[in-house]
């Protein structure tokens, strides 16, 4: 099979763009479905995490059995098997606590926070004996003050935050699971997965982990308004297949670190989105707070990069 021809610079850029402008849209449909609801509970946000990966996970096994792939093969004997699986867990930890955020805390608190898996990677790198250079180290000091600021600020006017506390807890728990999914996604592909392969078993287990959870909370996954179904198939296929997709595409032809740097436009987009729509306006604490937290994660991710350039 040849090499594909790499697509130039402006193409990149549109695909970046698309693809950042799509994940932006994902906690948007997310307060979209917890207003149609009344009062957002656990177990509604769990159904929701369930359903996105659900109905993702089945668009991807559809996509394989017609758009068969020579790289896509894998059987229980490929060494990034159980990798992909513990991923799939971690993005189920992810999807399942960054949701559930949102019935509590502000758009702009809850994606700051979840943004800051760079952060946490190289925290846990640290602790497994990897020394990091200064400037990651006040790149990581920046934003866990910043972090700190957003838990000071407490409620944002409009739709907002009942228990920000728990809110911002519960997305930053959702970026440990981003964390721990990344880690576990580059061993996975190290190890003889392709990424159609690797996407499709770590969304796979991310549901069969989730899809159980809503009935626990004694939520169905029937009788909901028209629009929550609306909101879940937009999910799927708009933040999680278009959004995902053209970010994991894009990693291919440019330095990571400049995909990482653009997802920091995620929480930019999504509170603008949030105030245009909801006139959700983040308390100053929380506006300060992300400033202070996305300048960190930047100046850690841009740190990261082999040449200090890329």
């Amino acid at each position: 099979m040849t090499e594909p021809q790499a697509p130039s610079r402006w193409q990149v850029g549109i695909v970046l763009a698309i693809g950042i402008v799509a994940v932006s849209t994902a906690a948007i449909l997310v307060r979209v479905a917890n207003l149609a609801t009344g009062t957002p509970t656990v177990g509604f946000s769990l159904m929701l995490a369930a359903s996105r990966l659900g109905i993702a996970a089945l668009l991807l096994a559809v996509i394989r059995l017609v758009v068969p792939s020579n790289h896509a093969g894998f059987d229980r004997h490929t060494p990034g098997l159980p990798y992909a699986m513990a991923a799939g867990f971690a993005l189920a930890l992810h999807f399942g606590t960054w949701i559930t955020s949102l019935a509590y805390t502000s758009i702009a608190a809850s994606t700051a926070l979840v943004t800051t898996n760079p952060v946490w990677v190289v925290l846990v790198s640290w602790f497994l004996g990897e020394t990091p250079q200064l400037a990651t180290v006040i790149g990581v000091a920046i934003a866990l003050s910043g972090g700190l600021l957003i838990g000071l600020g407490s409620e944002s006017s409009g739709v907002a935050a009942s228990q920000p506390l728990l809110g911002n807890a519960l997305a930053l728990m959702g970026a440990w699971g981003a964390s721990a999914y990344f880690l576990l996604g580059r061993a996975a592909q190290q190890r003889r997965l392709s990424i159609q392969a690797y996407a499709t078993i770590a969304y796979t287990t991310a549901a069969i982990v989730l899809l159980p959870l809503p009935l626990l909370f004694n939520t169905p996954y029937t009788g909901h308004a028209p629009v929550v179904y609306a909101c879940l198939l937009i999910m799927a296929l708009v933040p999680q297949l278009i959004g995902h997709t053209s970010l994991n595409w894009a990693v291919r032809w440019v330095s990571p670190t400049v995909v990482t740097l653009v997802i920091l436009f995620e929480p930019v987009l999504s509170s603008l989105l949030g105030y245009l729509m909801f006139r959700e306006a983040p308390g100053m604490a929380v506006l300060l707070g992300s400033a202070v937290l996305l300048l960190g994660v930047a100046m850690t991710v841009r740190s990261l990069s082999p040449n200090g350039n890329n």
